[in-house]
């Protein structure tokens, strides 16, 4: 016997991605979901897209990954770039989702793993709220489904005590799923969504009941790989995904337009004023960041030590924004090597004796002697080493 579940309120969030540019509408809302964020790009999509769609898609997979990268309609509607890196990425994991395989988002963090699976689920499905965010303490009931225990006592086990998970939800509705830092939930835990990529069922013995899965359903997980070995992945899993990488940004002007426009992006939803001539500063933070990163200079002359951190690309987006509220509330509204010191200082040493002994190292061999970073050399003793 086959059950449909009823919609109920999931609205959990998470941040700490990288996205490229944005455009989002500004609302009261500090940080409005994609759909809605995007709502006027995905309407225009949607009126213009004549491709075919599969099952329960809002948009067909060409418009999907239009959304995401970013062009230009027939009509003149100029679509945001979501994110920037290798269209072949998009593309696969686009094909993926219209395929019965379930995606992984694999990549450091700071690569746009979260950022990616959002917008991916509001141009799929129009809601990117079904979501299960991973932690050590995520319980079964968090991809299954839980129990109202006044009704269940009361009643005992039916239909009107069960709580849907957002998985469950997805599954009845033939829409997509999220599941966010897969890796980071117990073993026993990811295996639950064993049978219910395989066999697109989810059991409900309580109730003597299954809900299947109708089409357009599909599962989005993120992981980083810097999480190998906490919960790894059992194969009968693994095989279930298909996993697409999300690379850093392969090139310094890359990762320095990124941290740009979503700096931008950050500042106008802040209310902070916009700050001229801000680019060099943030071109000094990235440089630092890859440097140390990649464990060589950026002509390749001089080998370094890399620190515990990962110094993503999130992470200099943290730091410049921190420097551009600096910069405004404190400072003369110009983004200055001042501004953003002390926020590289943190990001970089987050082992204080370890790290501590990278940066000093890096600070007197590299930043000190090279032409034009005096301002920041001073900026940064001035912040502590």
């Amino acid at each position: 016997m086959s059950v449909s579940a009823e919609p109920t309120s999931v609205d959990p969030r998470r941040n700490g991605s990288v996205p490229a540019d944005t455009g989002a509408a500004r609302t009261d809302t500090l940080r409005p979901h994609a759909e809605h964020a995007f709502a006027d790009e995905l309407t225009a999509l949607a009126a213009q897209d004549d491709r075919p769609r599969p099952a329960r898609w809002r948009l067909s997979p060409w418009a999907v990954a239009t959304y995401l990268l970013g062009g230009t309609l027939p009509d003149g509607t100029v679509i945001t770039p979501k994110y920037v890196g290798p269209r072949r990425v998009v593309e696969v994991a686009v094909t993926t989702l219209a395929t019965d395989r379930a995606l992984l988002l694999l990549g450091v963090p700071g690569t746009a793993k979260t950022w990616v699976s959002e917008h991916l689920a509001a141009a799929v499905s129009g809601d990117s709220t079904l979501l299960v965010q991973g932690t050590a303490g995520t319980p079964e009931e968090a991809i299954r489904y839980g129990w109202n225990y006044a009704r269940l006592l009361a009643h005992g086990p039916s239909r009107d005590a069960l709580v849907p998970s957002p998985v469950m939800r997805a599954m009845a509705e033939g829409r997509t799923a999220r599941v966010e830092e897969l890796t980071r939930i117990p073993a026993d835990v990811q295996d639950s969504l064993i049978t219910i990529l395989s066999e697109r069922t989810l059991p409900i013995p309580e109730l003597g009941q299954e809900v299947q899965a109708v089409r357009g359903f599909n599962v989005i997980a993120t992981a980083n790989d810097r999480d190998r070995g906490v919960n790894e992945l059992s194969s009968a899993l693994r095989r279930r995904f298909n996993t697409v990488v999300l690379p850093l940004p392969e090139t310094p002007e890359a990762e320095v337009d990124i941290v740009t426009r979503r700096v931008e992006q950050i500042g106008r939803s802040l209310d902070l004023p916009a700050v001229p001539d801000g680019v060099d500063e943030i071109r000094r933070v990235v440089t630092v960041f890859r440097e140390l990163r990649d464990g060589v200079t950026a002509d390749g002359r001089t080998k370094l030590k890399s620190p515990s951190g990962t110094l993503s690309t999130a992470e200099a987006i943290s730091v410049v924004t921190g420097g551009l509220a600096l910069a405004a509330h404190f400072g003369d509204g110009v983004l200055r090597a001042g501004d953003v010191a002390a926020g590289v200082l943190g990001a970089v040493v987050r082992d204080p004796a370890a790290d501590r002994v990278v940066w000093q190292e890096y600070l007197e061999t590299v930043v000190r002697e090279r032409d034009g970073w005096s301002d920041f050399y001073r900026a940064c003793r001035e912040a502590g080493v």
